[in-house]
């Protein structure tokens, strides 16, 4: 034995062997840690830890909401009254044709010299009620057609594949081919043409949301307990819809403001001598650059209506079905 080994042992003293009751250095080590593991990431007992339950998302202030929606409200309150509060006559000449802005003419005149002002006021009511009711018409009979289809397999191909067929219709088209078929119908043809060519994509949307709620336990067992079609629709599968309903009445109605104004500026709608924003922006078009107003007026409201509405649709829907929404 070399002396190195015998150093830092006390001399004369045997070397005791190990007690067999105590564990090694490495068995004490992987206890340590064992037990280390335990204590850090709870009991070995097949519980799992719990985990804390997740904040709910904040809702959006009342302030924030309500300016969101005051400018739907503004602007669809002053296209239904602007009829009343125009300064002057729609139809009687003020200043000299396409004029500039002045004193008798806050935006100047159009092309026979009529108040654009006055115009501009009185020619949103029209447009906003038929936008209001394509959109009700659309959204409804889409809600409609779409949870029964979600109940009733057969119907929702049936339904389906009807809307499949109405979809390869060109909007202008459809337009075209309702209004000019019926010579006497005006802004009524229009309404019609732009629900029959709304409803096929409307009800597509509302079948996909209506799926999952149809095949939920407690409508089942609704229809197990005898319960009639039209109870599992109205009082079963359309309340789970509200989100999406309301998303789907925001761009439904931004989608008739297009389908209208378009049948206007095509004059298949209102004809002359009307004040309407469409018609407006086809009367002024060659005369824009002596006074853009008459043109950009009425384009402006139009784009602004439609924006308005839909960020008041988008505000309205519960804060618990956007993810859905978003993702239909």
């Amino acid at each position: 034995m070399s002396p190195d080994s015998t150093a830092g042992r006390p001399t004369g003293t045997p070397s005791s062997p190990p007690d067999p009751g105590t564990p090694a250095p490495r068995l004490r080590l992987r206890l340590g840690l064992g037990l280390r593991l335990r204590l850090r990431h709870g009991p070995s007992s097949g519980h799992t830890p719990r985990t804390p339950a997740p904040r709910p998302r904040p809702g959006r202030s009342p302030r924030a909401t309500a300016l969101r929606i005051l400018p739907a409200l503004l602007l669809t309150g002053l296209a239904l009254v602007g009829p009343w509060i125009a300064p002057h006559p729609v139809d009687a000449p003020r200043t000299a044709p396409y004029a500039g802005p002045g004193a008798d003419a806050v935006l100047g005149g159009d092309q026979l010299g009529r108040d654009v002002l006055s115009r501009l006021l009185a020619g949103g009511r029209e447009l906003v009620l038929s936008a209001l009711l394509v959109a009700v018409l659309v959204t409804g009979t889409a809600a409609v057609l779409g949870a029964i289809g979600a109940v009733r397999p057969l119907v929702g191909r049936l339904v389906e594949r009807t809307a499949d067929m109405l979809m390869l219709l060109p909007a202008v088209l459809g337009i075209l081919l309702v209004t000019l078929s019926w010579p006497g119908g005006g802004r009524l043809a229009v309404i019609v043409a732009a629900v029959v060519l709304g409803v096929p994509y409307a009800v597509r949307l509302t079948a996909g949301a209506a799926a999952p709620v149809a095949a939920s336990g407690y409508v089942e067992a609704a229809a197990a307990g005898g319960e009639r079609l039209w109870y599992l629709v109205v009082r079963e599968i359309l309340p789970n819809l509200r989100a999406t309903l309301l998303a789907l009445f925001g761009l439904r109605f931004v989608a008739a403001v297009y389908l209208v104004a378009t049948a206007g500026f095509l004059q298949v709608g209102p004809q002359p001598p009307a004040a309407d924003w469409a018609l407006m922006i086809r009367e002024n078009s060659s005369g824009i650059l002596l006074n853009p107003w008459a043109v950009v007026a009425p384009s402006v409201a139009i784009g602004l209506l439609a924006l308005s509405v839909n960020l008041a649709a988008a505000t309205l829907v519960p804060q618990t079905g956007r993810k859905a929404v978003t993702v239909l």
